[in-house]
């Protein structure tokens, strides 16, 4: 199962992707690779650090990679439970307090069931031209973005704060689920249109969820865990040679799905994301799994030239491709991104090796993908072969869970390649 359960849901809670791999299955490889807080836990990919704050709970060190400034700031939060909770609580009260009234002052109420009084004449707050071309159209309505935009504008008077961080967490969560348009699926789309939500509630809700979970967890606040803003394929200019005794982690698969997409919302009104040439960058240090994010210096398919199984996947697209007539820009990338995708998976783990102890434990959650012209990618097996060609050890594929394709109909496998490094 993907989802969270009840007993889990404490700080992995606080923001979350929605096809983020669950905490158990973090716990069940903990166990399996018998850590203990002696050992050293790297997640490369640690997206909203769900590896991490299950590590932190089970008292192991940890480190993570994470290029998306989003997530990154996500999973720094998650690992920081060293704050005062009824001081958070308390200051969330008080913020709320003051947006109300500024709200009230323009003939707008938090609670959508009470009249809009603002006839119009006072225009509502709305984010600028650059930063509007950034989202999918209608991603929040008018009237919820106006509410969003005076919290945040409270959030910024008080940077210096030491709960300032953890509120704009709890805002990026509760404007992405309570109050914007998204629907979120193997891909994020516009939903159902809420003219109106209660944005101040929905925040002041989640701070306290958080201040909550912080008095369950305060115990294993000294557990040491951080996150490197990075690209995960280049990790040896940021950890110590054999420093790591395991990793755990989901990369991206190889398919059309847009990571940067999932969190865009939250990115532009948090200011990680507020030009195009911004959105490039973040790209830029992306292992290359879908055909928005290639560039024509990309050169990661030089790691798999000689790789016979992922030059003939490649060209089964191409031809599937000319065969179905098919001659978008993007469709023409299909076979390129293919071999992209792998050759980073390579360059990731060639440059890992420096960074583990030997006899380190590895476990990469991933999944087969049809998503090119319904061309099977057997991404496990592949990243398998990879690895052993880089000299770890193949310990097994375990099975995960396996899910339907939408294109082929078929079962796909999700799956967790389970590696050693010998040293």
């Amino acid at each position: 199962m993907n989802k969270l359960s009840h007993e889990d849901r404490a700080v992995h809670d606080w923001y979350r992707f929605v096809l983020s791999f669950p905490p158990h299955l973090v716990a069940e490889y903990i166990q399996r690779f018998k850590l203990n807080p002696e050992h050293r836990l790297l997640d490369p990919f640690c997206g909203t650090g769900t590896t991490l704050v299950e590590a932190k709970k089970l008292r192991i060190p940890s480190v993570g990679i994470e290029a998306n400034p989003m997530a990154h700031f996500a999973s720094s939060i998650k690992l920081d439970w060293n704050i005062d909770p009824a001081g958070l609580a308390d200051d969330a009260e008080r913020i709320v307090a003051t947006a109300t009234e500024e709200l009230k002052s323009l003939g707008i109420y938090d609670d959508p069931l009470l009249r809009v009084l603002n006839s119009g004449e006072v225009p509502l707050r709305t984010l600028g031209s650059e930063q509007g071309k950034l989202l999918l159209k209608d991603s929040i309505s008018p009237l919820p973005l106006h509410k969003a935009l005076v919290l945040l504008d409270r959030l910024q008077r008080q940077v210096e704060s030491p709960f300032n961080r953890h509120e704009k967490l709890a805002f990026a969560k509760a404007v992405l689920n309570s109050a914007s348009n998204l629907r979120f699926g193997p891909e994020v789309g516009v939903g159902t249109i809420r003219r109106d939500a209660p944005v101040l509630k929905s925040w002041l809700h989640e701070v306290k969820a958080m201040a909550a979970d912080i008095r369950t967890v305060a115990s294993s606040g000294d557990v040491p865990a951080e996150v490197f803003h990075a690209d995960a394929r280049s990790v040896t200019h940021l950890l110590e040679p054999a420093s790591v005794d395991a990793v755990i982690t989901s990369p991206p698969y190889p398919n059309e799905k847009d990571y940067t997409r999932t969190t865009r919302l939250e990115s532009v009104l948090l200011g990680f994301i507020q030009t195009k040439e911004d959105l490039r960058a973040l790209k830029q240090n992306l292992v290359r799994s879908n055909t928005r994010s290639v560039y024509k210096k990309d050169d990661d398919d030089l790691w798999v030239a000689e790789h016979e199984e992922i030059q003939a996947i490649a060209e089964r697209i191409e031809s599937r491709r000319i065969e179905l007539g098919k001659t978008s820009g993007f469709e023409r990338l299909y076979a390129r991104v293919t071999k992209l995708y792998f050759g980073g998976m390579a360059r990731h783990l060639a440059d890992l090796r420096l960074v583990l102890r030997p006899g380190a434990h590895l476990a990469y959650v991933v999944g087969d993908q049809a998503s090119y012209l319904r061309i099977m990618i057997r991404t496990g097996e592949i990243l398998a072969d990879i690895a052993k060609s880089l000299g770890y050890e193949l310990v097994g594929i375990d099975l995960f869970r396996t899910r339907l394709s939408t294109a082929t109909r078929e079962q796909l496998r999700e799956e967790v390649v389970v590696l050693r490094w010998p040293g």
